[in-house]
Order: structure tokens, then sequence, then C-alpha cells
């Protein structure tokens, strides 16, 4: 069911999700470098003051399936809703905490708050806009959400050495309270009218223990070992609850998600591109924050104004991947995407003139901005309104699960690296093979795509792309 929605209510709605996302995102890269903070603050090692990311990594991980199917079901508005007034609340909570564990807790709250807002904001804004201008409202939000991506390790480095870190969710809290109150007041509710108003409890169960198992695997193994006894156990978990999960879904009358998604191959293609090119995202961040304070010996603040120069093309990227919508099919942007971030990162292990190295970090901030984005809005090219977000929520499932899978990858590459190669050497091996399989994905996809045409299924992508249309 899609609310008539008035040209306020538009407005509303596009003001509301963008001001979450931008706070999602800003407290998702802000923290990194408060870490350090943290642990001296409250005499713990920077190893137990990891669990501040790890919590919040399992929180946001588990929800993204639960939250776009419940606002699917029950109402986008009210999930929406009940969302960002989490996020607003763990975020104060963050801000009080006496103690580790008491923030910890906090960041669970929030991350339970954000698993919420993402996936019930990219539904909100496409059913409150019009096939004509929902490529345009998607692309703009994410835009302003990617300058709280780009802004975080400048925002979280520049109060880390200021105020303290404690600031970074002072931040947070008045904006997401901002986002809860326009959400309130002009939000117009909408819904799968195909589904009842039942949730697969069971299916919802047996996911989450599967991502909770996987992401802490992941979060914990570079600490614990990866042979160690914990780390194994959780794989092994993770595995069982997954199987289970797909055992359920087959055979539930109201399923979490209807399978049957997968067989859209245009969402598939979506979905591994949008995958590849964040989890290339995440390591780059990763790796450049490294390369910038090891290497080049630069501290948190000056670090974050480097990044400055990635933040002008990464905001840029959504509204160009809604430009880029009318011109080209989704899977071709995609390609492209991966084609200019891995060019990108290619050139990045190279250079080393200041001069060269921040127009081609920022080149690559365009291809990894536009990637990971344009993956939200071409889902809802490809699927129905009224399943959106579910798409949403599973697409976000592989972005975050996957990009902490390539962090941890990363982190472990490197110290395995590290006693037979100076650490620059490390990070530039890391950039070249994130670049070879980023060209790599967009080969796959465009090679995928033109097999489709032949057998006549999609297309030609000289065909001019229909506006608002669902095309491949």
């Amino acid at each position: 069911m899609r609310a008539e929605s008035s040209q306020a209510a538009r407005t509303g709605a596009f003001i509301a999700v963008a001001v979450a996302l931008f706070c999602i995102q800003l407290d998702f890269f802000a923290l990194n470098l408060a870490v350090p903070g943290i642990a001296d603050e409250f005499d713990v090692t920077a190893s137990t003051a990891q669990w501040t990311l790890s919590a919040y990594m399992l929180s946001i991980g588990c929800c993204f399936i639960v939250g776009g199917r419940v606002g699917d079901v029950f109402g986008r508005r009210g999930a929406l809703l009940g969302g960002t007034a989490l996020f607003a609340a763990g975020s104060v909570g963050c801000a009080l905490a006496p103690d580790l564990w008491t923030l910890v807790v906090a960041r669970i709250v929030q991350g339970v708050g954000a698993g919420f807002v993402f996936p019930v904001s990219v539904s909100v804004i496409s059913n409150a806009f019009g096939d004509t201008t929902r490529a345009r409202a998607l692309g703009a939000a994410f835009g302003i959400a990617n300058v709280g991506t780009a802004l975080g390790p400048f925002v979280g480095g520049g109060f880390t050495e200021g105020p303290g870190w404690r600031w970074i969710f002072w931040l947070l809290a008045p904006l997401s309270l901002l986002a809860l109150v326009v959400a309130y007041r002009y939000v117009p509710d909408s819904r799968d009218p195909t589904a009842p108003r039942q949730l697969d409890l069971a299916g919802g169960l047996t996911v989450v223990c599967a991502l909770a198992a996987l992401t802490l695997a992941v979060e914990r193994g570079s600490v614990w070992g990866w042979d160690h006894a914990r780390t194994l156990t959780l794989l092994a978990i993770a595995a069982v609850a997954g199987a289970l999960f797909l055992w359920r879904e087959r055979r539930a009358r109201h399923p979490l998600i209807d399978l049957r998604l997968f067989r859209n191959t245009s969402y598939v293609l979506v979905t591994g591109s949008g995958t590849v090119t964040n989890m290339a995202y995440a390591v780059t961040v990763f790796v450049s924050t490294l390369y910038l304070q090891q290497v080049r010996g630069l501290s948190p603040l000056d670090a974050g104004v480097v990044f400055l120069a990635p933040a002008v093309l990464v905001a840029l990227s959504g509204p160009l991947g809604a430009r880029l919508s009318g011109r080209l099919r989704p899977t071709a942007v995609m390609a492209l995407a991966g084609a200019i971030a891995g060019t990108g990162l290619f050139a990045l292990s190279s250079v080393t003139a200041w001069w060269l190295y921040v127009p081609v970090f920022a080149w690559c901030g365009l291809g990894l901005g536009l990637g990971w984005t344009f993956a939200s809005v071409a889902t809802q090219q490809v699927v129905s309104p009224e399943r959106a977000g579910e798409a949403s929520g599973v697409l976000l499932t592989f972005l975050v699960t996957l990009g902490g899978v390539a962090l941890a990858g990363a982190a472990t590459a490197i110290t395995a690296m590290v006693p037979e190669r100076s650490p620059e050497a490390a990070y530039d091996a890391i950039l070249r093979f994130s670049g070879v399989v980023l060209l790599a994905a967009a080969l796959v996809v465009m090679a995928v795509r033109h097999r489709l045409v032949v057998l006549g299924r999609v297309p030609p992508l000289g065909t001019r792309a229909p506006r608002g249309g669902r095309v491949p």
C-alpha cells in the first residue's frame, strides 16, 4: 500500500531520511580513530576497546533483513520512527557512558536502531516518490549520507584530539532527534499490501543467529586467532544457522525473504558488484588511514583532512548515480563504478607525491562511493516498491557483513606480510589486489549481461533506459 504523498510529505521524508542516514554513516566511520582515546579514558587495552566497534557491527548487521521486512509488513513509518528513536537514545547513552561496558551496550542500541533505519529509509523514499523522481531522490539522500561517510575520519580525529570522543555522540544526538521529529511530522506510511501482518519469527531467529556468529567471528578472529576454538565454533554456528534459515525460508508460508528474489539476475548482479565495491571501500579506508598515520606520519586530525579530498567526490557520487540511471542500465553503472575504483586503487598504490596522491585518492572515492551508493538505488529499479524493504535489507546485509570480512582479511594479510616487507609495501599490495578484484567484478557483470542479451532476456545497452523503469 503506497500512501498518496504531497509535496510537503515528500520533502519531509527526504529530509528525515537524509539526516538519519548522514548520522549513521558519520557514526560508522568516526569512532575508528577514537578507539585509542576510549582505551585511555577507561584504562583498558585497545583490543578491549575494539568492542565498541564490534558490538555496533554485530547489532547493525543482524537487523538489516529483519528491519527491512518489518517495515514492509507492519508499516515503514513506524519502523523508521522506532529505529531513529533507538539510534538517538543510543547516542545519548554513548555520550554519558561511565564505563566501557555501558558504552558497548549503548553502541548495541545504536546498531539496532541503525539496522532498522537504513533499509526502511530506502523503502520510504521508494514509496514516497514516483517513478520519475525516485532515483534522483535516492541519489541525493545517499549523497548527503556519503558526506557523513567521508567526514567520519575527520570528525572522529578532530574530536578525539580536541574536546574528546564523547562529542562525536553529542553531535549525533541532536541531529538524529531532528530526523525523528521531521519523520514524525511528515513521513507517510506504506507497506506491502500482499503481506499479512505476520513475521517469520523462526526465520528471523535463525538469520540473526547466523549473522551474529559470523560477524563476531570475523570481528574477533584476528584477536583470538583464526584457528582458535572460539572462532571455529562461531563459524560452525553461523554455517548451521544459515542452513537452517534457508531450509525454513523454503517452507515458510510467509517467509522473511522470498528466495525467488535471487532468481532476479539483475538484482543478483547489482547486489554482487555493490558488495565487492563496498568490501574494497572498507579496505581502502582502513589501509589509507594506516598509511597516512604510520607511513606519512600524520596525526589523526591531519589524516582526516586528507580524507576531505575524496569526501567531495564521494558525496557527489549519489546524485551522479541518479543522473546516470536515466541514461544507462543499472548493471552498466555498477560496472562503470568498478572500473573507476579499480583503476584508481592501482594508481593509488603507485603514487607518493602529494600533488598526485590527493587527486587519485579523490578518484578512488568517486568510484567506490558510486558503487556502494548506486547499489541501493539500483535494487529499487529492479524490484517492485512493495518489496523495497526486503530487497534493501538483503543488500545491506551483504554489504556490511562481507565488508567486515574484507576488513578482517586485510588486517590479517597485513600482519602476515609486514615481517617480510615494509608496511608501505604491504598496504600497496592490498590496494592492488582490491583493484584487481574490482576490475574482474566489472568484467563479470558485463559478460553475464551480454549473455542475457544474446538469450533475449534483457535489452541491449544501446537501448535507452526508460525513466524510472525497472530494467537491468
